[in-house]
């Protein structure tokens, strides 16, 4: 039994950053053997094993041979045969195709160092095709490594040109894509993992009216750029509905909705789609009065969804930029001084002077409507 420290760890070492998790591939032994040990098998379709102490995966080294489309369209080999070079070989690009042995030596079949010193995004084999999801990891490798200098080979390009030719990336599941997309998001260049896909004819399968549109598609670059010039404002995954729903920004409310549907996007980024698609012009267009303003805080439920409508005006402030509208910092001010006044109104005070039933929020509504009013005066 060999082991060896394979993929990321590897390549990251190298580029002198931070290794986050470690796999490991395993040469020479048997499930059995590993389950004797105490690893823990995890999943069906490949034999992977958790480690008894630190819960590191340690994988037996196999090859695979596409029998069918899509991501889990493969049939393995795991048998004590296998080498570890035919275990790289298998794998999506060179500078992951390396490993180190226990005494630190690394083991470079491929020219996975030379690419790195190179700055190259180069596929290991012409196997690449056989798996459509190597189209968006490599996309997103391209949006991680940016900061470095690193871009994609042409052939490889060339290549991912072909396989989104060939509609073989149809056959992948939202959740896949929308995971790629979603680690994408949150990388300093967001936007190279967008623009990859566009270059290669990929976008268009997934993310329908925003890769067909080539107008929209630039001004939601453009203000994803600006947002993640910014850096974070919100927790992760609330980041991730902002920068999307700010790509997004430009489609009409019913293809975002289409769009949110074809990737499967959880309902935190979906319904921050929605409100930007229906809300945020209102929001930042100046000639918008107290009653616009009201009606989309009531739209948006603000009362009860105050972060929710914060992350639209986070977008609003983005969008302003791009548009280059001059009065914004007031307006967004007066925006939120609306907001905060509106609602710190008590219902309770409303009823305790004898409104009942409509009235109430009939009453709340006018005296919502005053504060936002005043709150909108120029100063």
């Amino acid at each position: 039994m060999q082991i060896y420290l394979v993929g990321g760890a590897v390549r990251d070492t190298l580029l002198g950053r931070e290794v986050t998790e470690r796999d490991y591939v395993v040469v020479g032994a048997t499930a059995e053997e590993m389950l004797a040990l105490g690893y823990q098998q995890v999943g069906s379709d490949f034999p992977v094993f958790l480690h008894p102490k630190t819960g590191e995966e340690y994988a037996l080294a196999r090859t695979e041979r596409k029998s069918g489309k899509g991501y889990l369209g493969f049939e393995c080999d795991a048998s004590q045969e296998v080498t570890l070079e035919e275990d790289l070989l298998r794998r999506d690009l060179t500078v992951n195709a390396m490993a180190f042995d226990t005494d630190g030596t690394l083991i470079d079949p491929y020219g996975g160092e030379k690419d790195l010193n190179s700055r190259c995004l180069r596929h290991v084999s012409s196997a690449f095709s056989e798996d459509p999801l190597r189209v968006f990891r490599v996309a997103r490798f391209a949006a991680r490594y940016h900061y470095l200098g690193f871009s994609i080979a042409e052939e490889t390009l060339g290549l991912m040109r072909t396989m989104a030719e060939s509609n073989e990336l149809s056959y992948l599941s939202a959740e896949r894509v929308w995971q790629e997309t979603k680690r994408s998001l949150l990388e300093a260049n967001p936007e190279i993992y967008f623009d990859t896909l566009k270059a290669t004819q990929s976008l268009s399968t997934w993310f329908g009216k925003l890769g067909a549109d080539g107008a929209n598609y630039q001004v939601g670059i453009n203000a994803l750029v600006l947002a993640t010039a910014n850096g974070f404002t919100r927790e992760k995954d609330l980041e991730v509905a902002i920068r999307f729903s700010l790509l997004c920004h430009n489609l009409t409310t019913e293809a975002a909705k289409a769009l949110a549907t074809q990737l499967k996007c959880p309902n935190s980024v979906s319904d921050l789609l929605m409100l930007v698609t229906q809300y945020l012009s209102p929001l930042v267009d100046p000639k918008s009065d107290a009653m616009d303003i009201l009606f989309v805080f009531n739209k948006t439920d603000l009362w009860r969804r105050r972060e929710r409508f914060y992350a639209l005006l986070d977008c609003c402030n983005i969008v302003a930029q791009t548009r280059e509208i001059g009065s914004w910092t007031l307006r967004r001010q007066q925006l939120e001084q609306s907001a905060v006044k509106a609602s710190n109104i008590d219902v309770q005070t409303i009823i305790q002077q004898g409104f009942k039933g409509l009235q109430i929020k009939e009453k709340l509504d006018e005296m919502r409507l005053a504060v936002i009013d005043e709150a909108l005066q120029p100063e």
